[in-house]
């Protein structure tokens, strides 16, 4: 005999099935919460990529997500710095959110270049070195990289002048100085990356950064520096005197 059906109105039985709420259910909230009171310092890596990636990918738990991009490229930046066709091969990314990534990425180099362009470089030099790390550390190409300064020695322009394989770049130091006559500048600071991630400069780099100074002096043009990049960090050719 069927039991009879609870009067309409009456209360659910409590020892019936419950809909329980996913385990990360206010998860987003709070993790906003937390950054609007810490700021981007008080968070790890892993959370800075949840937040980005909370309103590309809606109604999921992140935290798997982030990490596991964390350890497949190392830290949020590198992460950023992805090549796109990469970041889209990773489980749960697709090109969709990896071109959000991408451009995202853009904004952070358009802002950190903003930083740098019509100011003396004397004075905002850790701005030049953070530019630098954004635009190139994680290419996964070397990039030859000038940076055109006038007689205030403030930065007029920059441009990647070669890119070549995963450990070489051809330069060729007339070119170079060519450019910076065309430009009016009259010092340039010549930057490059290391796809292999250390900065150390390699005899081939101390050669070329020779004939370039030995080219540009004549024409009034200084060569400041010549720095390496790195994504574990970078190297300064004229702070370790050899140019």
């Amino acid at each position: 005999m069927a039991e009879p059906s609870p009067p309409r109105g009456a209360p659910a039985d409590p020892g019936g099935p419950k809909a329980d709420k996913p385990h990360y259910h206010g998860h987003r909230d709070r993790l906003k919460a937390r950054f609007s009171a810490v700021g981007p310092d008080g968070i790890a890596d892993y959370e800075l990529l949840e937040l980005v990636l909370f309103p590309l990918i809606p109604q999921k738990d992140l935290k798997p997500l982030a990490k596991d991009l964390i350890r497949e490229f190392g830290s949020f930046a590198e992460v950023l710095g992805a090549p796109e066709a990469r970041l889209a091969r990773v489980s749960g990314i697709g090109p969709k959110t990896a071109l959000s990534l991408k451009v995202i990425h853009a904004a952070a180099q358009r802002i950190a270049r903003g930083a740098v362009l019509k100011r003396p470089v004397l004075s905002s030099w850790a701005a030049v070195l953070d530019y630098c790390r954004a635009a190139m550390a994680f290419e996964e190409k070397e990039q030859f990289r000038i940076l055109f300064l006038d007689k205030k020695n403030a930065v007029i322009a920059d441009e990647v002048q070669q890119t070549g394989t995963v450990d070489h770049t051809p330069v060729y130091p007339r070119e170079v100085v060519k450019r910076a006559l065309e430009l009016s500048a009259t010092a340039v600071i010549l930057v490059h990356n290391h796809p292999s991630g250390d900065p150390t400069p390699s005899r081939a780099d101390v050669t070329m950064t020779k004939q370039i100074v030995d080219v540009a002096a004549p024409l009034g043009i200084a060569v400041h520096d010549h720095i390496i990049i790195g994504r574990d960090g970078h190297a300064s050719l004229k702070g370790l005197r050899l140019m």
